[in-house]
């Protein structure tokens, strides 16, 4: 019932600069239920790592939900009686999951002089180690009863329901108050995420992306269009993925030209009854225009 997709392609600032992609992504579908996860590795100089610590956040958010879904029925019975606090365990889990990695990856590759060679002794003494692998994280679920993500640090999150409605569940949060990125790597990261919770209505596609796709357009309106779009492109998987590799790869060269990853989920049965609904409201929306 459930499938997937992810892609991340590198931005040209980083090809020019000779930067590698700092993008992750992934998917994952089991039993009537899928996950769409991406993580964008922060680009100032303290997090030299932020590529690895996105991989282990995909890697971390996927891990977790599977523990949650092995013990499906009670996972659903709490989500109807007390979704926050659900919800917020696996934010806490999944922060906990990616501090494991991270320090073991820091135990198996202590930080060479290449590294180190840009900080002074000083500054470099004041960075803490998680910080070197600093990153967001966006995460969608959908099962057959709900759909429900969070996210900390910038991205974004869209929903395209079986009547043709799309909608972006959580705002564009750019930065917190401080004008810093919320991160993962964050002392407080557990209580920084925010999330969104839908039990009611079906969803017939997700869409997490990376701040890149985002920046790439103009307007709201134009960026949830899009998402309207491809969205209906799903009843053909392989239409679908080589536009959207395609137009993702041209918008990298767009807005700030930073990497951009899109990872989806969605229901492949609601995906081929409702098609011709997203496809009428594309119509629609060109005639206006």
């Amino acid at each position: 019932m459930f499938k997937g997709f992810s892609r991340s392609v590198i931005g040209a600032s980083h090809v020019k600069k000779g930067i590698v992609c700092q993008d992750s992504s992934d998917y994952k579908t089991g039993n009537g239920y899928a996950v769409a996860v991406v993580a964008d590795g922060h680009g100032s100089k303290k997090h030299f790592r932020s590529h690895v610590g996105s991989k282990f956040a995909v890697e971390s958010a996927i891990e977790t939900i599977e523990r949650f879904y092995e013990d499906r029925e009670r996972l659903e019975r709490e989500l109807t009686e007390n979704h926050e606090m659900i919800i917020h365990n696996m934010e806490k889990q999944i922060v906990a999951v990616w501090h494991d990695k991270i320090m073991g990856h820091f135990a198996e590759n202590p930080v060479t002089a290449e590294e180190k060679k840009q900080f002074e002794e000083d500054e470099f003494n004041k960075i803490p180690v998680e910080s070197y692998y600093g990153t967001t994280l966006v995460t969608a679920i959908a099962d057959e009863n709900f759909t429900f993500g969070f996210q900390i640090g910038d991205g974004s999150l869209v929903a395209v329901f079986d009547d043709g409605e799309t909608a972006m569940l959580m705002d564009y949060e750019e930065s917190n108050p401080a004008n810093i990125t919320a991160s993962i790597c964050g002392r407080n990261a557990a209580s920084m995420f925010s999330r969104f919770f839908v039990g009611n209505k079906k969803v017939l596609a997700v869409f997490v992306s990376t701040d890149g796709l985002y920046t790439s357009f103009g307007k709201d309106s134009d960026f949830l269009d899009y998402h309207t779009i491809i969205a209906s492109q799903l009843s053909d998987i392989n239409t679908f993925e080589t536009s959207v590799v395609k137009n993702i790869t041209k918008r990298t060269h767009f807005g700030t030209e930073d990497d951009i990853s899109l990872s989806c989920i969605y229901n492949s049965e609601i995906v081929e009854e409702k098609s011709m609904i997203l496809r009428e409201k594309i119509l629609n929306k060109r005639k206006k225009s």
